[in-house]
C-alpha cells in the first residue's frame, strides 16, 4: 500500500511550475532579434557545449525529487491481529477418480470437476476473515493436506496443486470425517464445521460414514455436505488404442447418505451440477457460517523519501558545481 504521509506539499509542484512559467516568458519578451546572416556557415557545437544544455535539467529533477521527499512516500504492508477465535473449518475434498469427470464449464471451456472445485473453494477461502481453515483430501484413503491456520494465501497455493488420484481411486467418506474431527480438536473454538464434498458413494476406508457422523453430532460439529457432478452418466477423456475420446461412465454418487450426514449434524445438504450453483452453495454456507470476530487492522508504513531525498540534494550540488565550474555562463 503506498501512500504520501504529507500530501500538501505536492502543491509545491505548482508553484515550481508557475515560476518557471513566467521566467520562460520573460526570456521570450527580453530577446533582441537580429538579421540572419546569409551565406554565412553554422558554427558546429563541441559536445561540451550540447552538454551545457542539460545542466538546467539537473536543477528541475533535484527540486522534483526534493518536494517528492518533503511529501513523506511510504510504502506499507497490511497486518492483521484478531483477538477472537473465529470459525474452525476443515475442507474435506474428493480426489477420487470419478473427479476427472469433464461435465463442468469453465469460461465456456469444459474442465473436471476438481478444477471447477478447486475455482470455487479459492474464492470460498478468499472471503473468510479471522477463521482457521484446514484441508483434508480423500480417495481410497483419507489425510490432511492441511492443518488449522489463518494463512490462506498458503491454503489457495495448496489446493492449486491437488491432482486427482494422489488419495486413490476409491471414496472413503467415513475417514474422511474421522481425519476432519481429529484435525478440528487440534485448536479449540466454539464453532466447527466440515465442508465435505464429494462425487461418489463411500466404498473404502475403516471407519463407516455412519458412524463418523455419529462422533460428529455428539461433539456438535456441523457437516455440511455438497454433492457434486450430473446424475447419471458423465463423460470421461480417455487414452486408448486409437487415441484419446469421450468415453461416458455412470459415477454413483450416495445422496441419501450425503443427505443424512447434513441432517443428523444440525447442518444443510446441497446439489451442484454446475459450476454457478457451486459457487452459490459456497457462498450459501459463507453467509450461514459468521462468527462476530473483532479484527485489528492496520498498516506498517516505511519511510521511502530518504533516498530521494539523497538523489535530490546530490543533482542539486551538481547542477550548483557544474554551473559555477565547466558551464558557468557569462551575462
Amino acid at each position: 500500500m503506498f501512500r504520501f504521509a504529507s500530501p500538501l506539499f505536492l502543491l509545491l509542484f505548482f508553484v515550481v511550475a508557475l515560476v518557471w512559467f513566467l521566467r520562460l516568458r520573460k526570456k521570450s519578451t527580453s530577446h533582441i532579434k537580429v538579421s540572419s546572416l546569409k551565406g554565412v556557415e553554422p558554427l558546429s557545437q563541441s559536445f561540451m557545449v550540447m552538454l551545457s544544455r542539460f545542466v538546467p535539467f539537473l536543477k528541475i529533477i533535484a527540486l522534483i525529487l526534493l518536494i517528492l521527499s518533503l511529501a513523506r512516500p511510504q510504502w506499507g504492508d497490511k497486518k492483521i491481529n484478531v483477538t477472537t477465535e473465529g470459525v474452525n473449518i476443515i475442507l474435506a475434498l474428493d480426489l477420487s477418480e470419478s473427479m476427472r469427470a469433464l461435465d463442468f464449464k469453465k469460461d465456456k471451456k469444459i474442465v473436471t470437476r476438481l478444477e471447477a472445485v478447486k475455482t470455487v473453494v479459492r474464492e470460498f477461502i478468499m472471503k473468510r476473515e479471522g477463521d482457521r481453515i484446514g484441508m483434508v483430501v480423500f480417495g481410497s484413503n483419507a489425510f490432511t493436506q492441511l492443518p488449522l491456520t489463518r494463512d490462506y494465501n498458503t491454503i489457495a497455493f495448496i489446493l492449486d496443486h491437488l491432482k486427482i488420484g494422489a488419495a486413490g481411486p476409491r471414496t472413503a467418506i467415513g475417514d474422511a470425517i474421522g481425519i476432519s474431527l481429529m484435525r478440528l480438536e487440534d485448536i479449540q473454538s466454539k464453532s466447527n464445521i466440515i465442508i465435505l464434498l464429494t462425487d461418489g458413494k463411500s466404498n473404502s476406508g475403516e471407519l463407516s460414514w455412519q458412524d463418523a457422523t455419529k462422533i460428529a453430532a455428539q461433539r456438535k460439529v456441523k457437516i455440511y455436505t455438497i454433492g457434486v457432478g450430473t446424475k447419471g452418466e458423465a463423460p470421461f477423456l480417455v487414452d486408448g488404442l486409437f487415441g484419446k475420446r469421450y468415453v461416458y461412465q455412470k459415477v454413483d454418487v450416495d445422496l441419501d447418505a450425503l443427505k443424512i450426514i447434513a441432517k443428523q449434524t444440525q447442518a444443510d445438504f446441497f446439489e451442484a451440477g454446475d459450476l454457478k450453483s457451486l459457487g452459490q452453495i459456497y457462498e450459501m454456507i459463507n453467509r450461514l457460517e459468521k462468527t462476530k470476530v473483532d479484527v485489528e487492522k492496520w498498516v506498517e508504513y516505511k519511510e521511502l523519501y530518504p533516498g530521494l531525498l539523497m538523489a535530490g540534494l546530490i543533482l542539486f550540488l551538481m547542477n550548483i558545481g557544474l554551473s559555477n565550474t565547466r558551464f558557468l555562463r557569462i551575462p
